[in-house]
């Protein structure tokens, strides 16, 4: 049987193992995040369309990861505190995980089986940055799956699935339209 994000479990921020099985028929929006990144304020809009779908049954996970820059180094209590003051979030976040790399978490390494990278978008000034940021800073990561950067976004479907993977420099509203398809 093929694996799905329901076989996983995680420690939510306030440290209860829970298993993402709860989450089933739902649509996930998975998401890698920091505190101290360029990207930081893509929380607000995660929030947008939690608040917006999230009685069609959109749900939004928040997994905090240091691995990107040092951009998430506070403690879970910290991450979570930042996140409700500056940008309300109400989805639900878990403790801070190794997205990428040797230790990273079960869960992300089921998502990039399931989605590797396909590229930066050429056309968006951001992804352009990134990209070149990344080819000077460490050049081999662009030719493997791993997450680049915080802020990269899986979205599930309804069956626990992986639709698609976006990479960090596309906005949380551009992915509207899928998420309107999957609901």
């Amino acid at each position: 049987m093929n694996a799905t994000v329901y076989d996983y479990t995680a420690r939510t921020i306030r440290g209860t193992e829970i298993s993402l099985g709860q989450y089933r028929g739902k649509v996930l929006l998975i998401v890698n995040t920091a505190s101290q990144c360029g990207f930081t304020t893509q929380y607000a809009d995660l929030q947008k369309l939690y608040d917006k779908y999230a009685e069609q049954g959109l749900v939004i996970l928040g997994f905090p990861s240091n691995q990107f820059g040092g951009q998430e180094p506070g403690t879970n209590e910290e991450v979570h505190t930042f996140c409700q003051l500056n940008y309300g979030v109400t989805f639900p976040l878990f403790e801070k995980i190794e997205v990428r790399g040797e230790d990273k978490h079960p869960l992300y390494a089921h998502l990039i089986h399931e989605a590797g990278f396909r590229g930066f978008d050429a056309a968006n000034p951001a992804a352009r940055m990134l990209k070149a940021m990344l080819e000077e800073r460490n050049p081999g990561d662009l030719a493997t799956d791993e997450i680049k950067w915080n802020f990269t976004k899986f979205l599930i479907d309804r069956s626990g699935h992986v639709a698609e993977r976006f990479e960090t420099p596309v906005d949380p509203l551009d992915i509207e339209p899928a998420i309107e398809s999957l609901l």
